[in-house]
């Protein structure tokens, strides 16, 4: 009984060292009591669990963010599409801080990034420049998801969408994630697509980025993303 005592209570003072260091805010908390009852109802008619992992991907060509959730068998189901308010630049990498251009690439979220004090209402950093972006020099800082509609680098999406986007993210990273993966895409990187634009510059950079769109549509699981000799490589996790 000692013994059970004793594992109850550290696992008591992990909980609450976790809550105590999560991030939030008055604002983040009254934006998630808004959005988590009809968020719960619309994931349990697709059979999804509220908390479950989560992972997006960002289209700059429609301007669309997709949220997919973890399902019962470890594959993640289209959970909802929520159009992009705005981003800065055209298609194509970020390349230097300044530059106004949202990023391109393969990032993840912790609960660090988190920013439930935002000035754009509620956001979450990228984490940009990543392992590939400083192997090729990129440099920038403060690459957000947030609301407010307005963008200079960032995606920006309405304070109405953000709510859920965000509530999402919390839920899933307090249910034990330990980060998210948001895969930042030109546009939907299909064969028949990406022919079109054989001669832009960024055609070898897109290749590259295809395959781990390919893998993500072949797996329904995010893959886990490396890099070697500048190139971002992918495998199973």
């Amino acid at each position: 009984m000692k013994k059970l005592t004793t594992i109850t209570f550290l696992v008591f003072f992990m909980f609450n060292s976790f809550a105590a260091e999560f991030p939030t805010s008055a604002r983040s908390e009254k934006a998630i009591s808004m959005v988590e009852s009809t968020l719960k109802e619309q994931l349990s008619n697709k059979g999804l669990r509220y908390g479950a992992p989560i992972f997006i991907r960002i289209f700059k060509d429609p301007g669309i963010l997709e949220v997919w959730v973890e399902s019962d068998d470890d594959t993640f189901i289209h959970f909802k599409n929520y159009e992009v308010c705005t981003f800065s630049g055209d298609l194509g990498p970020k390349l230097k801080e300044g530059d106004n251009q949202s990023p391109e690439g393969f990032y993840y979220v912790n609960a660090g990034r988190l920013n439930p004090w935002s000035s754009y209402h509620l956001s979450f950093n990228l984490g940009f420049p990543n392992k590939y972006d400083r192997a090729h020099n990129r440099t920038g800082s403060a690459l957000m998801v947030h609301g407010n509609c307005v963008s200079i680098g960032c995606y920006a999406m309405t304070d109405e969408y953000i709510n859920e986007i965000y509530a999402l993210a919390a839920a899933a990273l307090k249910s034990g994630q330990p980060f998210f993966r948001v895969h930042s895409f030109p546009f939907k990187l299909d064969d028949e697509v990406l022919s079109k634009y054989r001669a832009n510059q960024w055609y070898s950079f897109w290749l590259n980025l295809k395959e781990g769109y390919d893998y993500f549509n072949t797996h329904k699981q995010p893959p886990n993303v490396e890099v070697s000799s500048r190139k971002y490589t992918f495998e199973k996790k």
